[in-house]
């Protein structure tokens, strides 16, 4: 029976590790990519709503109508203002997961490569043995051959 290797049960840590932090990374890629599309949003609304305004140019406008369109204005640029700084938040949170995602990986090929190491190890010493005995089956044979 093969003994267990310790490394095997640190594979498999450093695998579930990287799995977890590929996860990880997925959401908060999932994250980013709502936030610059409602940051797109908010941009497109405060467009078109601009539009609407530029459309109304020409025409009599009151006062208070006026005061409520820069007021939603605002809003909306607060709004815009906001969303940035949620998406530069999720920027550096993505940074963040990548890095331990590479980093997860990165671990889990060194355990695997050390692995292989021990493989190769464990495949020369056995050649090494396979050729011993080989050579000294030869020998026998060729000790016990009768003499002419």
């Amino acid at each position: 029976m093969a003994k267990h290797d310790p490394l095997d049960t640190v594979l498999k840590l450093a695998l579930e590790a990287e799995e977890k932090a590929a996860l990880q990374l997925k959401s908060v890629q999932i994250t980013l990519k709502k936030c610059l599309d409602q940051q797109q949003a908010l941009q497109n609304y405060r467009l078109d709503y601009m539009k609407q305004m530029e459309q109304q140019q020409g025409s009599v406008i009151s006062a208070s109508n006026y005061h409520q369109f820069h007021q939603f204005i605002r809003q909306i640029d607060d709004a815009i203002s906001q969303q940035v700084i949620a998406v530069s938040q999720a920027e550096v949170q993505k940074s963040h997961s990548q890095q331990n995602w590479q980093a997860k990986q990165q671990k889990r090929k060194a355990v695997e490569l050390l692995l292989e190491h021990k493989a190769d190890q464990r495949a020369l010493l056995a050649r090494k043995q396979e050729q011993k005995m080989t050579d000294e089956f030869a020998s026998q044979q060729f000790f016990r051959q009768p003499r002419r």
